[in-house]
């Protein structure tokens, strides 16, 4: 039984430690939101400058890039419509960001119900085999104990560093989807702004 929990929580942190490294990598603010999109951006002040910005989104594969790119496509739709077609696919980019991030809020929870009932477990072991030798064999007993307690322990140690790592990328997702959102309406209300 002590076998198959260690297992267990073995396989937890395996699984907690590669979503956060994949998290970190994906969740960059250079892959989100490119330095060289940002320039173009900034640059792109009339339809006429839509095809650099065009290009840059291109060359710099990107949530932002991609968000850009429809609204660029259709900027011969109604302002109203366009935002519309943005706010569904930004809803798609943040789904896209947050793609892991529930599986480390669920290493959360598990890591420590896996460390209790190693516990649980352990404590059967040490009151089973205290029901045959008695309380003569002590060091048998702190053994047991140990063996409760690093279970325990494990357990923690695992679903600390996730729930760090789930606050952190939950927040960071959240500021990335704000500017992406404040980048997109700077560029839509720049190329409508002469319509009524």
């Amino acid at each position: 039984m002590d076998a198959l929990i260690y297992t267990l929580l073995a396989l937890t942190s395996i699984v907690g430690l590669a979503f956060i490294v994949e998290r970190g990598l994906a969740l960059r603010w250079d892959k989100v939101v490119p330095p060289a999109i940002e320039e173009a951006l900034a640059a792109c002040r009339t339809r006429a400058d839509v095809e650099q910005l065009r290009l840059a989104c291109a060359q710099k594969p990107s949530p932002l890039g991609r968000l850009l790119t429809l609204a660029a496509d259709h900027l011969d739709w109604p302002k109203a419509d366009n935002v519309d077609a943005i706010q569904s696919a930004a809803r798609h980019e943040i789904v896209r960001l947050e793609r892991g991030i529930v599986v480390m809020e669920i290493i959360v929870g598990i890591a420590p119900l896996l460390g209790l009932v190693g516990t649980i477990a352990g404590m059967m072991t040490v009151f089973g085999d205290l029901g045959q030798t008695g309380l003569n064999d002590a060091a048998k007993l702190a053994q047991g104990i140990a063996l409760i307690l690093r279970a325990t322990l494990i357990g923690l140690l695992i679903a600390i560093p996730a729930l760090i790592a789930w606050s952190y990328f939950s927040k960071k997702v959240e500021v990335l989807a704000v500017e992406m959102e404040a980048l997109c309406d700077d560029f839509i209300r720049r190329q409508y702004r002469n319509d009524k």
